[in-house]
């Protein structure tokens, strides 16, 4: 002879469990469209930051002052994204480090490949 259990069930007055909230389709797109916008920003100031810092490299100064281009290049790069885009006051912070993460690389990289190829 076999019994089959009781089915548990819910009190009336249970919470009811989580509930994912409703997706903001426009608001995700005007995000992702925003951050498309600053990333582009982005590369074309790292490739004119490198571009300027092989320029300061070529007049025989010590290899720290390009560098130093550089690295105020990327903190310039930022306070001009500031102003150039307005929703900039709604990135995350991990917006912020991918696009100081492509200026700086995209400025060591131009900078190392200019000087690269140069005689």
């Amino acid at each position: 002879m076999t019994v089959a259990k009781k089915a548990r069930q819910k009190p009336e007055d249970a919470e009811p469990g989580f509930e994912f909230p409703e997706f903001d389709e426009p608001g995700f797109l005007r995000h992702e469209f925003e951050q498309f916008y600053a990333t582009i920003i982005a590369f074309v100031l790292g490739v004119v930051v490198g571009i300027a810092a092989y320029v300061v490299g070529r007049l025989a100064v010590p290899v720290a002052v390009p560098f130093g281009v550089g690295i105020a290049g990327v903190v310039v790069g930022t306070l001009l994204i500031r102003q150039v885009r307005p929703a900039s006051s709604e990135y995350t912070k991990g917006d912020w480090a991918s696009l100081v993460v492509l200026i700086f690389f995209g400025f060591l990289g131009f900078w190392l490949l200019f000087a690269g190829l140069s005689p």
